[in-house]
């Protein structure tokens, strides 16, 4: 069955384009394409002889002419469709209309680190398709910093899905990824996303999704019809917007009112997701479940209609986090609306399609109450229409209803493929952070290390399911720590620790090394639940400290965790010699641990979340929505842009190498002068006691400016050490000294490049001055500052600045 399915995903746009007989198989598969009709199986919904097996001319069908545009044919769909048959088209299991040709479809899909069947059957496992590349979480890709490499994983994911969907176990529109930033360390999702800063959350969202979708890397081309543009997957970007909060104390997801300052929103939880409609051309965004200001995010016409579809022209459909509009009722007991009327005000606000409980078999509420909400004067058809135009064009795009004849060969022999598998390996390497190596004792001599033992829990040294994360689907294969260690060192013994004590720590004075294995697991932090505490539970703390005086020689600390953990026993510790950072590093983790360990791979990955100490927690809420500090609450601020509290146990960026680097430039400084035009306004500027703005112009708004002015460089950098390796390298800025409440610096660049052991590498950077200059003043607008700014590469163990002189001129 697999080869003649292969052999016809093959010959697709010659001999198997208009139907083929499927032959039920175990294990879940439906044989060549998921539309199902009288019993046989199709890639395409505008195939003459699927409308014959419905009774029907498909030449009647004006929707199924390839020669018009999208814009004629959608609204010629919808217009053929009744009332009833638009409302069982809203929610996430469209029930389609056979009446018209139209079919059911599944619009819930994962892929937030490789194909997930998390959802209510619209991915599937089995028989031709076992499994799929299961890739480290986000948090370590991010850890990276890399755009080519974030791309890479987006274009493996999409091709095993588009491979998947012409063999009947994918649709085609996937709800990843999740671009929320991490606020607080507590939250229980930070393993999903890219980190506590927005732009690299937001560049991530970009290099994902545009792979995701671009077919061949053919994005939105200059003076093209963005709506005809054909997408190989449809890319989500969530969860809009201000969410970060599943479940700490009293507060929950689903009734949490986050009060956001309008500055934070746009400086902080909106401009991931500008980012990506605007730069990614996402198809899709996600509303939250939370209420932002009292508002419920999928109510919401200023976040919705206004601003996402509005001012950021998203070219695709808004669709709920699952139960969301159903929140507002049960939970949130939003205005006292019943379930028309909460229906009625989402799709006002501009949400396209609701998610419902599948788990439970209920409807989704726009499915349940939809009809009555048209009937009762609350919600026009014309409004029901518009959503799906949304809905149906983006399926146009997707080659749904016409297929996409470059992709049509893409079969099993796509999926979990070795260059698939050695990408998952090696994003897992990059996302590696070496965070404490006293005296060298990393990486480990092969030479002078003949016998080993590997320490910790058995979740975490056979770690079959703890690496793998949430999200995850079935991977090709895991790769576990200790089976990857012990084809390095054979004579590995595997001692296996309880939640109480370890008592064969001992046992380390026989062995030339221990490496112990800690950290947290997806019972700790995940959706829904957030962490009381920033401390590695189960006792770990203390058996870790007694295997370290049991050993002969300073024991090296592997962490497996996505926020940050208050190892501040470790870091002061002698015995404990090196700590690495792992995350959760997906399939082939065992892998990159060993490949790091033992020097086969010099890390260069950095710490994408600040790690605080755990006093951290008692200084503020987690359900404090303020990214600054807050004085009379002595609350500390939080990120790396804003916090002022005690030194925290590791900084953002932080990471070390077996390598030692330096940096060089010729830039001692630089002048731009901003000519404001006389359309342009001049605006004021929040500043420090004691200064005094320039007479002219304090700043210039970036909206309407041309925004053309550069500032270039160039940075050499050095490898000093006896090892090839990667370096990243972070460009941050840093605002005018007389600027009250700006960020104390805040990232605009990086660059991750390799440097040969003994050379050196040029790094060129050109800063856009209204992108990397600007901050968010006080009054919520985006300003250029007049003045003297700051560059500020690296950070202080290796770091190069420069100052940079911005003139605006009236």
């Amino acid at each position: 069955m697999a080869s003649s399915l292969r052999h016809c995903a093959l010959l697709a746009s010659l001999l198997c384009a208009v139907s083929v007989a499927v032959t039920s198989v175990s294990g879940g598969g439906s044989g060549l394409g998921p539309i199902t009709t009288n019993g046989r199986n199709y890639t395409k919904v505008c195939d003459p002889a699927r409308f014959a097996a419905l009774g029907l001319e498909m030449a009647g069908f004006r929707y199924c002419d390839a020669s018009l545009p999208y814009a004629d044919r959608v609204p010629d769909l919808v217009g053929r469709l009744t009332l009833e048959e638009k409302v069982r088209n809203l929610g996430d299991r469209a029930e389609g209309a056979a009446r018209v040709g139209l079919p059911p479809y599944l619009w819930w899909g994962e892929a937030l680190h490789g194909v997930s069947d998390t959802g209510p059957g619209g991915t599937r496992f089995g028989d031709v398709v076992p499994g799929a590349t299961s890739f480290p979480l986000v948090i370590n890709s991010a850890a990276a910093f890399n755009e080519t490499l974030w791309g890479a994983i987006g274009g493996a994911v999409s091709t095993e899905i588009r491979a998947m969907y012409n063999l009947g176990h994918a649709e085609l529109t996937y709800w990843s990824p999740n671009i929320n930033v991490v606020r607080d360390p507590r939250w229980g999702r930070a393993s999903e996303t890219p980190g506590e800063d927005p732009f690299v959350v937001g560049r991530y969202a970009v290099s994902f999704v545009r792979a995701m979708q671009d077919i061949d890397g053919a994005g939105p081309g200059a003076g093209a019809d963005p709506f005809a543009r054909p997408i190989k997957v449809s890319s989500c970007c969530k969860h809009y917007a201000a969410y970060d909060v599943d479940a700490w104390l009293t507060a929950d997801r689903l009734t949490f009112d986050a009060q956001v300052e309008e500055r934070d929103m746009i400086e902080t939880f909106e401009r991931p997701f500008e980012m990506c409609v605007r730069d990614g051309d996402a198809s899709c965004v996600m509303c939250s479940y939370n209420r932002i200001n009292g508002v419920p995010a999928c109510a919401n016409a200023r976040l919705l209609s206004e601003t996402v579809r509005g001012e950021w022209q998203l070219h695709g459909y808004i669709v709920s986090d699952c139960d969301s509009v159903r929140v507002m009722v049960r939970d949130a007991k939003w205005l006292g609306y019943n379930g028309v009327e909460a229906t009625a005000a989402a799709m006002k606000a501009g949400l396209d399609l609701d998610c419902g409980m599948f788990w439970e078999g209920a409807q989704d509420f726009f499915t349940a109450f939809g009809l009555d909400a048209v009937r009762q004067g609350k919600l026009r058809e014309s409004e029901v229409d518009n959503a799906l135009r949304n809905l149906y064009l983006t399926l146009m795009r997707l080659g749904f209803f016409d297929g996409i004849p470059e992709l049509e060969s893409l079969g099993a022999n796509d999926v979990c493929t070795e260059e698939h598998k050695e990408l998952a390996a090696d994003a897992a390497r990059q996302g590696m952070v070496l965070i404490k190596n006293d005296h060298g004792r990393l990486p480990l001599d092969t030479s002078k290390v003949n016998s080993l033992s590997l320490v910790g829990l058995l979740q975490h040294i056979n770690a079959t399911d703890v690496m793998l994360g949430d999200y995850r689907g079935k991977p090709c294969r895991v790769v576990t720590p200790y089976d990857a260690i012990r084809k390095v060192v054979s004579a590995t013994s595997m001692q296996v620790c309880d939640h109480g004590a370890c008592s064969t720590a001992a046992n380390g004075k026989t062995v030339d090394a221990t490496i112990v294995i800690a950290g947290l697991n997806m019972s700790v932090e995940k959706e829904g639940n957030d962490r009381e505490d920033l401390l590695l539970p189960w006792n770990q703390t203390n058996w870790i400290n007694a295997v370290a005086e049991a050993s002969p020689y300073p024991i090296i600390l592997v962490i497996i965790s996505a926020g940050g953990v208050d190892v501040s026993f470790a870091q002061n510790n002698p015995k404990i010699g090196a700590i690495v950072w792992a995350g959760y590093p997906g399939e082939e983790g065992g892998t990159a641990i060993a490949d790091v360990l033992f020097g086969k791979y010099n890390p260069g990955g950095r710490l994408p979340l600040t790690w605080y100490k755990n006093e951290y927690i008692s200084k503020i809420p987690m359900t404090s929505m303020a990214l600054r500090p807050v004085a009379d609450k002595g609350y500390p601020g939080r990120t790396y842009k804003f916090y002022g509290g005690p030194e925290v146990l590791y900084p953002f960026g932080h990471g070390l190498s077996y390598s030692n680097f330096s940096y060089a430039s010729d830039t001692t400084g630089a002048s731009v002068t901003v000519r404001v035009g006389a359309w342009e306004s001049c605006k004021q500027l929040t500043r420090k006691p004691g200064t005094t703005a320039p007479l002219a112009c304090p700043a210039v708004n970036v909206a309407g400016h041309g925004c053309k002015e550069e500032v270039s460089f160039s940075l050499t950098v050095a490898n000093r050490g006896s090892r090839d390796g990667a370096h990243v390298v972070m460009v941050y800025t840093v605002p005018p000294a007389e600027v009250d409440d700006a960020p104390l610096k805040q990232l605009v660049a990086f660059r991750r490049v390799f440097v040969p052991a003994g050379a050196a590498v040029q790094v060129p950077f050109t800063l856009n001055v209204c992108k990397a200059f600007a901050i968010v003043e006080e009054t919520a607008y985006t300003v250029v500052p007049s003045g003297v700014s700051t560059v500020l590469v690296g950070d202080d163990a290796l770091s190069f600045s420069f100052s940079v002189k911005i003139e605006l001129a009236v």
